[in-house]
């Protein structure tokens, strides 16, 4: 009998720990994204049905946020915090590029809602997102399935330096959560610096 509860303690203490890890220190970036590394090559298409690709970054700071869409509140609330930095971070010539496997219809409603130009990246297949450990399996709400899949991405944000150097990533740690647009602008200021 003791045994069982030293075990039951143990499994107890260790979901604990893993529980307070990553609702304390946030999600692990995945492998692929890490600071200090060069930004993984990858393409998506344009707001103009065009293709783009990480290649046309170098030369200029980028921060990148890989957003599941306007469907998102938490989303929406992200795009809406960082239009006030929006002007401070392209005055330090940065991209300011949103990744989203949202139909380009309702993704620029949202900036337009808000008055700015950022870039949006559409990756509608998800290709981008699996590419970089990003997908969120059966992550989108029942009542938007129908439209938009089962699988999305998991929200993250990446802060690139003009060589194509990761200097910052973050993710969410749940779906609520999202990065503080001061705190992505001052990783900025220090990648750029």
């Amino acid at each position: 009998m003791i045994i069982y509860i030293a075990v039951f303690l143990l499994l107890t203490a260790v979901a604990a720990g893993w529980f307070l890890h990553i609702n304390l220190r946030g999600k692990p970036a995945p492998v692929a994204l890490q600071p200090g590394q060069s930004l993984p090559a990858f393409s998506a298409v344009d707001e103009n049905d065009q293709a783009v690709s990480t290649a046309a970054l170098v030369g200029k700071p980028a921060v990148i946020l890989f957003v599941r869409g306007n469907w998102c509140p938490f989303c929406t609330r992200q795009v809406e915090g960082l239009t006030a930095y929006y002007k401070q971070i392209t005055e330090l010539d940065a991209r300011l590029i949103f990744v989203t496997p949202k139909p380009l219809s309702t993704t620029r409603h949202v900036a337009d809602m808000f008055g700015v130009q950022f870039d949006f990246w559409l990756d509608p297949e998800l290709k981008v997102a699996r590419q970089l450990g990003l997908v969120h399996t059966a992550g989108v709400p029942g009542k938007h399935r129908q439209q938009y899949g089962t699988d999305t991405v998991w929200p993250t944000a990446l802060v690139v330096k003009a060589d194509g150097v990761i200097s910052y990533v973050t993710q969410s740690r749940h779906i609520t959560d999202r990065p503080d647009p001061k705190n992505l602008l001052q990783e900025l200021q220090q990648a750029i610096s």
